[in-house]
């Protein structure tokens, strides 16, 4: 039986990631991301897990890769300071092919910013934070029960692929309360650590072998042997290499697991749009806006629906690509200055009208600003 619960967006995070098989976590306290870390030290003793608040970000997201390198699955949480402070570690983690998660719960910026208010201006500091060529998935969800949802399976999907994920959360999201359905464990998707692996003495494990589409060999847990983890870029063996071939062979292979393997990573949600002239674009706590927007344009005969990313790196691209081609606007709301609006404007190939509805003054863009958008813009379709 399913139990039904009143949770924090927090709490939710920090539950779900130890349904997940999370064993360790490394953090440092900083609104609105705290209470996962407050969640996390109360809970993870009783499962034998192991909690450290760190001197500060970047000692944090070391050492949740330090961990899952030995054998646990690990996470951090923080918000927009502390995920800069993070990118070196993010890009280690990434050539390392470390799988590990970090919950970057949103707020005003840039600098210090708006510690208590909400935001969307960390999407392409997701993507594209840490320097040198790679990929990322970031998940961003939309209401309680999917940050539980979804906190499993970025998990997962750091075991799969073998690489860091971003969970991307914001102020709303992490600081609400909902009653939610937790999923009975026999419903829940676990993706486990190989165990340990026994090997001859004269064996050499080979952590980072995988063809130019396939992913590395999966993580093990520690046992009798050892081998070598650098940053450099390396051999299947982890060594540090120096020839071009293998140089490029190593970067393509990092870039491929995930690109090539997008459509099994995407995820996203559509309301209505099967008939729609109008497109509603949003995430995270602004989607929630949007489908009630959606809702009330409808009973006023606006044929309007909504496409909500789930993943936002890789962004789904094929299936937003396919819509623009059907619908006359397109209104991107999105509580920055224009993120993902570079993105809908790079697949618009077709000339849909592009509406951006923009909120940076630290408050959740409201249902009726959604509505007045579709509203305007159906006006300015008919006039055309």
């Amino acid at each position: 039986m399913r139990e039904f619960v009143l949770l924090q967006g927090d709490e939710a995070c920090a539950l779900g990631a130890i349904k997940a098989g999370c064993k360790f976590f490394a953090g440092y306290p900083i609104t609105p991301a705290t209470e996962i870390a407050e969640t996390m030290a109360r809970e993870l003793p009783k499962i034998g897990g192991t909690f450290i608040q760190m001197e500060d970000e970047i000692a944090s997201a070391a050492a949740i890769i330090g961990a899952s390198l030995a054998g646990e699955k690990s996470m951090t949480a923080t918000s927009g300071p502390g995920f800069s402070l993070m990118q070196e570690a993010i890009g280690y983690a990434a050539m390392t092919e470390t799988p590990t998660v970090i919950v970057n719960v949103q707020r005003g910026g840039p600098s210090t910013g708006m510690p208590t208010k909400t935001a969307q201006g960390d999407i392409m500091q997701a993507r594209w934070g840490t320097h040198g060529d790679h990929q990322i998935i970031a998940i961003y969800p939309s209401n309680v029960e999917e940050v539980y949802k979804y906190i499993i399976t970025a998990f997962n999907y750091a075991e799969l692929y073998r690489t860091p994920v971003i969970f991307l959360m914001d102020e709303i999201l992490g600081h609400m309360r909902e009653s939610v359905y937790l999923p009975h464990d026999s419903e829940i998707m676990e993706v486990q650590r190989v165990g340990e692996m026994e090997m001859a003495d004269d064996d050499i494990f080979h952590p980072f072998e995988g063809d130019d589409q396939m992913m590395a060999t999966p993580l093990v847990k520690m046992g009798k042997s050892r081998f070598h983890v650098s940053g450099l870029v390396h051999d299947e063996s982890g060594f540090p290499i120096g020839s071009p071939s293998d140089s490029s062979r190593l970067l393509r292979r990092l870039d491929n697991k995930i690109r090539l393997h997008s459509d099994e990573i995407v995820m996203y949600d559509e309301y209505m749009t099967e008939d729609a002239e109008i497109l509603v674009l949003a995430y995270g706590s602004v989607a929630r806006s949007a489908i009630n927007a959606v809702k009330m344009a409808r009973e006023d005969k606006i044929n309007v629906g909504l496409f909500k990313p789930v993943t936002i790196w890789p962004f789904p691209s094929t299936r937003l690509r396919q819509l623009l081609k059907r619908v006359s606007a397109v209104i991107v709301a999105e509580m920055n200055l224009g993120q993902i609006l570079y993105e809908v404007s790079r697949l618009n190939k077709r000339g849909a009208k592009i509406e951006h509805l923009s909120k940076v003054d630290g408050e959740l863009i409201t249902p009726q600003e959604v509505l007045d958008a579709i509203s305007r813009v159906k006006s300015e379709i008919m006039d055309l």
